[in-house]
């Protein structure tokens, strides 16, 4: 199964893809989108647009996002959740089924602790993922996201059922 993490971001939204064979997982690919334009709008639409190519170029199966975690800053979570809504609309509008996953068991599951820094993500995907050259901390985040997933969220539900009953 192919799956794609996201990792949202207003100004950076990461992404990575991996296969996912049983227990083996591979790298297939990952890298940035960044927002253009100055009107929020339209940034939202630059990120869709280049969400949108990638799902196009290399066709996953699945997707996955991180949550929005809330912080002190209001206005700035209510951008990160529009953000993280074009994370989800354009998978989703690809027929993609979209997991959501909490930082901390992104996190959990990668490194083994919940509280893990971007570092220890970063070494734990390139442990996981042999060989892999990871474009930036977001991409990271996203093929954390991706694992994660793989772990916890690919091979469930009524649409992997039928897809091992047409095999």
């Amino acid at each position: 199964m192919r799956i794609l993490g996201i990792d949202p971001g207003l100004r950076h939204m990461g992404w990575g893809i991996i296969d996912c064979d049983g227990p083996r997982l591979r790298h297939v690919a990952n890298g940035i989108c960044h927002s253009t334009g100055d009107d929020l709008s339209f940034r939202l639409l630059s990120l869709f647009d280049q969400l949108s190519a990638v799902i196009a170029d290399h066709a996953p199966q699945a997707a996955a996002v991180e949550q929005t975690f809330v912080n002190k800053d209001g206005a700035g979570t209510l951008k990160l959740g529009q953000a993280r809504g074009i994370a989800m609309l354009a998978p989703a509008r690809a027929g993609l089924s979209v997991g959501e996953y909490a930082p901390n068991a992104v996190k959990k599951t990668v490194v083994g602790v919940g509280h893990a820094d971007k570092r220890q993500v970063a070494h734990m995907v390139r442990v996981q993922l042999p060989g892999v050259d990871i474009v930036g901390p977001d991409a990271a985040d996203a093929l954390a996201i991706a694992i994660c997933h793989a772990h916890h969220g690919a091979g469930q539900g009524l649409a992997a059922a039928v897809a091992r009953a047409r095999a």
